[in-house]
């Protein structure tokens, strides 16, 4: 049972989304906030596996949420965050990547889509599939200084691995497109997340564009 407190200042959204995951097999709702104030909160007091998070509220708001939960939490560990947002390109989306969410979604998703978000950043993986993700990241890493390159403790080929997770290919396709065994690609994805300290997918696609391992390529 994957358990998720839901966070959203507009009490009919909360309430609606908190209403479609209830009803999803394999899902409880532990809490609720308005806020982001709250949220810390009620992530700290029940300590559910993933946390929906808006992004704009009054108080605090999802970043700064965001960032207080996931402090001193270890990589792999939850809870793991959701970004909820209504536009589909939002700075404080990247910004919140970086501070350690899993990922993102578009308000105005259908339930399959919010119920399938959350069984998947609970199993540890991140949400970035939709080719939006991949499109949010390099549109601000265009406008971001580039950090110095920290990868060198990585091998050549889990270098490889990285940019391939960060084009957006799934361990299935990085494993067709290296001529590997899947649970190979998945060993080097633990490497690459354990060398750099980061927590997930997400956070390796950020650190790979910042730290120049891939660039940003024309739109598809």
């Amino acid at each position: 049972m994957v358990s998720v407190v839901v966070v959203d200042d507009q009490a009919v959204v909360r309430g609606g989304f908190a209403a479609l995951l209830g009803a999803q097999d394999g899902i409880t709702v532990v809490g609720e906030a308005a806020d982001g104030v709250e949220a810390v909160e009620v992530v700290g007091r029940v300590r559910p596996d993933v946390v929906l998070m808006d992004v704009r509220m009054p108080r605090m708001d999802g970043l700064e949420a965001t960032r207080r939960i996931l402090a001193g939490v270890a990589p792999g560990e939850p809870p793991r965050v959701i970004m909820l947002t209504t536009f589909d390109l939002d700075e404080y989306v990247y910004d919140a990547l970086r501070a350690g969410a899993s990922g993102f979604l578009l308000k105005h998703s259908s339930p399959d889509e919010l119920a399938a978000a959350v069984r998947i950043v609970a199993a540890g993986d991140a949400l970035l599939a939709p080719s939006i993700t991949r499109r949010l990241v390099e549109d601000f890493v265009k406008v971001r200084p580039v950090l110095p390159a920290a990868a060198a403790e990585l091998t050549p080929r889990e270098t490889e691995v990285l940019r391939l997770v960060a084009r957006g290919q799934s361990n299935r396709e990085i494993a067709d497109s290296l001529v590997l065994a899947e649970q190979t690609v998945k060993t080097h994805v633990s490497r690459i997340l354990t060398k750099l300290n980061l927590r997930d997918r997400a956070q390796a696609v950020v650190y790979a564009y910042e730290a120049g391992v891939v660039t940003p390529g024309p739109r598809r």
